[in-house]
């Protein structure tokens, strides 16, 4: 795996470096990136669906402003937040990682309703082996060791106990392969659950219910098109709401401003080549018919396989 790097942020400020690809990699994609000089970090953040990740590996901490409050951390998880989050610090070295809530939920002793929309460090969540971990990055000469010893870390921390039922991952991926225009009683019928027994589980195991879901998906695409200068009508048209009002109803909830000052802040400097180095943020793959979740739990297909396929991660 061979990285590019992004150097074009005010004379080259920032070296950004991302794997050859676009594809996420075990549910789980990165990027890293670092500051020259005296350069400073200011990074305000709206909700994805993907659980974050940012690991510090220089000899600073990133202050982080988040719902929860205030926090100094060398690291940090962060789940579907609500509210802008913000990230800064000086002369920070960082690789950033997003995963499938699908990979997530194996990584992590806590409940994805635990993590929620809270800021977790690190070391707090894999103690020695956070430090560990930094302490190699830091001695890595290339982006692209940096990348493995990364990818190497979250394959150990895999525990393959903790699985999602295969109902939950297919009604994910279905939410997403729709782009959130999707029904909970839908995807409760496609994969034979009751809605409160799909409601329930989908809940415990991704950190959202299907519902909740299901808007985060249809907000991220918008997103995607207001930043690059799309009118909030048109928008609204192209994700599925009623109107322009119910847009700004969903962009209020996840990111507490109207989409008018989201299109009004256009990417730029270091946001906007961040921006560029995780490409489009839906990377997936062919969602599967939710049959086969119904076989899975048969026995009639591998249950493993099918909490791995069709995950998507990135920005």
């Amino acid at each position: 795996m061979r990285a590019s790097g992004l150097d074009r942020d005010r004379g080259a400020d920032w070296e950004i470096g991302r794997p050859d690809g676009a594809a996420p990699v075990g549910g789980a994609s990165v990027i890293g990136y670092r500051g020259r000089g005296a350069t400073a970090l200011d990074l305000r953040v709206v909700a994805i669906p993907a659980i974050t990740l940012v690991i510090e590996f220089g000899d600073n901490q990133l202050i982080v402003d988040s719902a929860a409050g205030r926090q100094t951390l060398a690291g940090f998880a962060s789940g579907f937040s609500a509210g802008t989050m913000r990230v800064r610090g000086e002369r920070v070295e960082c690789i950033e990682v997003r995963l499938s809530p699908v990979r997530a939920y194996s990584l992590f002793d806590v409940a994805p309703t635990d993590l929620g929309g809270a800021v977790v460090g690190l070391d707090d969540l894999w103690g020695r082996r956070a430090l560990l971990l930094r302490e190699r990055l830091a001695a890595a000469a290339t982006w692209d060791e940096r990348f493995a010893l990364t990818r190497s870390f979250l394959a150990r921390c895999d525990d393959p106990a903790r699985t999602p039922h295969p109902e939950v991952v297919a009604s994910w991926e279905r939410i997403v392969a729709r782009r959130g225009r999707v029904m909970v009683g839908e995807l409760a019928e496609a994969c034979g659950w009751s809605r409160k027994r799909l409601w329930a589980r989908f809940e415990s195991q991704i950190g959202l219910t299907p519902k909740r879901a299901a808007m985060l998906v249809r907000f991220r695409h918008a997103v995607e098109g207001l930043v690059t200068g799309v009118p909030a009508a048109d928008v609204a048209v192209t994700c599925g709401y009623t109107d322009q009002s119910h847009l700004c109803r969903d962009v209020s909830s996840f990111a507490d401003i109207t989409p008018g000052v989201l299109a009004g802040e256009p990417l730029a400097g270091f946001s906007k080549d961040r921006h560029e180095a995780w490409g489009t943020f839906f990377q997936t793959r062919p969602a599967r018919d939710l049959g086969n979740a119904r076989r899975a739990r048969s026995g009639q297909g591998s249950s493993r396989e099918c909490a791995r396929g069709g995950e998507i991660v990135s920005d």
